[in-house]
């Protein structure tokens, strides 16, 4: 539902290609690191125009600049859910 607003999309590709080996993983990983770099990039930008008075529409920079941060705060998530995964593979007994 929230893909259908103007301007969202998702973060990572709804259907990866299929694995053509190593680096596929790392390559949707830095793809997705990427795509939240870009949106704090722009909301950084809009809020450094507004303090300039280039522009004059708050809404759009809230909108951007709590994109930026609901990205950020999953790819933190992201990161941590792999780390978690890591630790469980390295605490596992062979």
């Amino acid at each position: 539902m929230v893909d259908r607003i103007e301007g969202i999309g998702p973060i990572f590709p709804e259907k990866p290609e299929k694995s053509k080996g190593k680096g596929n993983f790392a390559e949707i990983l830095k793809q997705a690191i990427d795509k939240v770099n870009e949106l704090q990039k722009r909301a950084e930008k809009l809020a450094d125009d507004f303090a300039e008075g280039r522009i004059s529409n708050i809404h759009e920079i809230i909108i951007e600049a709590e994109k930026a941060s609901l990205a950020l705060r999953l790819t933190v998530e992201v990161r941590n859910r792999i780390v978690e995964a890591y630790r469980d593979i390295m605490r596992m007994q062979i």
